[in-house]
């Protein structure tokens, strides 16, 4: 992450301007809510976009109203000069658009989750923030969901009392959800840091190579510590509990946080609080509070543009620690063994997690 002792990128005053951004591929939905969520940010326009696809880059292209269009990003960075990026691309290129837009002189990048796959890019993408200038936050929107924000405001503000555990699960595999899962854990007790954890893993259909590049086991549970005395479970994949009927594997996301005076639990369709036992329930519509949470995030990282000291809860440092600790899942799986956090992950860790569950 950029630190204030690092050279000064030459940017405009932003006092009363509108920032420009683009976005780096284009396919999926999560393409579409980026483009969505401009209609409700207010300092930022959406003036270009890039994939290599041309028909998928018009198609894009004309439904949200935007004209510049690009096959190759090298090409929009240089003529377009953007302010903010959206990196919507499969994980296996994040570190060469990082660097591409170091190169560019680009002041920041909102990358979509994951932030890596391998301990290999992992290593690579934790090296290169040390000295880089360009911001960089990772797309998990659900932090600034309303009720989300509601939510983390109450336990962070001692409404439940000294938080003592956090439970939290996802239907899909680490790859896909994991890192929504643990970022959660850091939004709801954001001081707390973790210092080893103890897995189990099973399954390898979701080790098998796909365009997506998006490789983990089919689930885990997993047992981490935090410096605070803080323990957190997480399940991912076909162990998580199903939160409503739907058969589709990725409506499942939830916490529990549970402290001395009481609970809250997330879901990504309700909620519920007890808290010195008056409890309290609701329900909410995933889709409106996905773009209202992803234009809130969009305007987080603006602000971060403006000011240094504004850093986004979202910042690839914090991203970096939660990467650290699925890393230290595969590892400690692998090795029948608690893994002390952060990782310097093992060589090859994925290919000896496919041996392992073959």
């Amino acid at each position: 992450m950029r630190q204030s002792g690092c050279p000064t990128l030459v940017i405009r005053k932003w006092s009363n301007e509108v920032v420009k951004s683009v976005i780096i591929g284009v396919s999926g939905g999560r393409a579409h809510g980026l483009a969505e969520a401009y209609r409700h940010v207010r300092r930022g326009r959406l003036v270009a976009v890039s994939t290599r696809q041309r028909d998928n880059l018009d198609a894009f292209g004309d439904k949200f109203g935007v004209a510049a269009r690009y096959t190759d990003y090298h090409e929009m960075f240089e003529k377009e000069q953007p302010d903010l990026v959206h990196l919507n691309t499969p994980p296996s290129v994040r570190l060469e658009i990082f660097e591409a837009a170091e190169k560019a002189g680009v002041p920041a990048v909102l990358a979509e989750k994951p932030l890596a796959i391998r301990g290999e890019d992992y290593l690579s993408i934790r090296q290169f923030s040390k000295n880089a200038r360009v911001k960089i936050a990772i797309n998990h929107q659900l932090h600034f969901h309303p009720r989300r924000q509601y939510l983390q405001n109450l336990v962070q503000d001692g409404a439940i009392g000294d938080i003592r555990f956090i439970e939290v699960s996802a239907g899909m595999n680490l790859a896909y959800q994991g890192t929504h899962a643990l970022q959660s854990i850091g939004a709801f007790s954001p001081r707390s840091k973790p210092i080893n954890v103890f897995a189990q893993v099973s399954g390898a259909s979701g080790l098998t190579e796909t365009p997506k590049h998006h490789y983990a086991p089919d689930q885990c549970a997993a047992s981490i510590n935090y410096d605070n005395g803080l323990t957190a479970l997480l399940r991912c994949g076909d162990n998580a509990p199903r939160v409503i009927g739907n058969p589709a594997t990725h409506v499942h996301k939830r916490i529990a946080v549970y402290g001395t005076k009481g609970f809250i639990h997330w879901t990504m369709h309700g909620w519920e609080t007890n808290i010195d036992q008056v409890y309290e329930s609701g329900e909410h519509i995933y889709g409106e509070e996905d773009i209202l949470g992803q234009a809130a995030m969009t305007e987080a990282m603006i602000e971060w543009i403006a000011d240094d000291q504004a850093i986004h809860p979202l910042n690839i440092d914090q991203a970096l620690s939660d990467f650290s600790v699925l890393l230290g899942i595969y590892q400690s799986a692998v090795n029948h063994d608690v893994v002390a956090l952060p990782i310097d992950p093992q060589p090859d860790l994925l290919g000896r997690l496919r041996t392992a569950l073959r």
